[in-house]
């Protein structure tokens, strides 16, 4: 994975975060969505490599750009697979909460998981844990032996999950457990990733989107840590949605090489909203805007922070009034 397609990519979701921005706390989810996917799609196209998107805003029926099986980039450079989530926290944008973001990982040709718009089980964790836990365990285990392995009492530790009503039970067993608690409102890939960073975050579990799963996965790569994931289609469109896709066995316990292969892993994202890791974008005076970029490698483990000021075209209707 090239230097310069890195690059070329995160200008890509700079764009899209600032367009994305504008909608802040107006309430409208889907005109901040249609923003941040029309502005990865209309410069995709100008990037050197001959990719096909692999996660994206649904299949060919269901999106009328960024399709799943859709080809991007001028056919100059390598085949690779994309994997796109132009805004991750539609709702987040719409009601001005944090950790929006616009996110991109690819990767060699056949690497990444061709993963359904369904909901996937998870177990993110950083460095010091991956290769030690299973999903397969119950959760009681998970966190006996990953306060042996950080040699971390259960009140001392911090694990992630989505604050949702599925769940209620997980919650529970972690509150009787003892460990902390960080609730998540919204925020799938960021909660997965920040496990890897220097939080206080230990572990992420619980559901949530497939396709998100797969980014988080890319960002864990780069980052040392490791992803487990399963499939949990709901009913039998579900289950045949996932073998269309490739999927054999949904109920197959996914690793990290299941999800983003053994090659070469990039993963990109710009801060849309005020986030842990990433800032959100600024429109400052004078017609410009200030972005937070981060660009990871998985080959060397390389994490790069990239702040950019950018300048804004002015907008037409005030070209216009000025002209009158």
């Amino acid at each position: 994975m090239e230097h310069h397609i890195a690059l070329e990519l995160v200008r890509i979701t700079e764009k899209a975060a600032i367009d994305s921005a504008r909608w802040t706390g107006r309430g409208d989810k889907n005109s901040a969505d249609d923003a941040a996917t029309t502005a990865i799609r209309s410069r995709l196209n100008s990037v050197a490599i001959d990719g096909t998107v692999v996660i994206g805003e649904g299949e060919m029926d269901e999106a009328p750009m960024l399709y799943i099986g859709e080809k991007v980039g001028n056919r100059l450079g390598p085949k690779i697979d994309i994997a796109v989530d132009p805004l991750e926290g539609t709702e987040t944008v719409a009601s001005g909460l944090n950790n929006a973001i616009s996110v991109i990982a690819a990767a060699p040709e056949g690497s990444l998981l061709h993963a359904p718009d369904i909901y996937m089980e998870k177990l993110a964790v950083g460095p010091m844990l991956a290769g030690h836990l299973s999903l397969n365990d119950p959760i009681e285990t998970t966190l006996a032996k990953a306060s042996s392995i950080l040699n971390k009492p259960l009140s001392d530790m911090t694990v992630s999950i989505l604050d949702r009503d599925r769940h209620r039970e997980i919650i529970a067993v972690l509150r009787a457990s003892g460990v902390r608690i960080k609730l998540l409102s919204h925020g799938d890939v960021m909660g997965a990733i920040e496990a890897a960073t220097e939080s206080e975050v230990d572990m992420y579990i619980g559901s949530g989107g497939a396709p998100e799963g797969v980014l988080a996965a890319a960002a864990l790569k780069c980052l040392g840590g490791e992803m487990q994931g399963r499939l949990l289609p709901d009913g039998i469109e579900e289950v045949e949605r996932c073998k269309r896709m490739g999927i054999s066995d949904p109920s197959q316990l996914l690793s990290m090489e299941d999800m983003v292969g053994r090659e070469s892993v990039l993963f990109v994202a710009t801060g849309v909203t005020p986030g842990d890791l990433l800032n959100g974008v600024r429109y400052l005076p004078n017609q410009k805007a200030e972005t937070h970029s981060v660009i990871m490698h998985s080959e060397n483990q390389t994490i790069s922070f990239l702040r950019t000021i950018h300048k804004m075209p002015i907008p037409q209707e005030i070209l216009t009034e000025a002209a009158m």
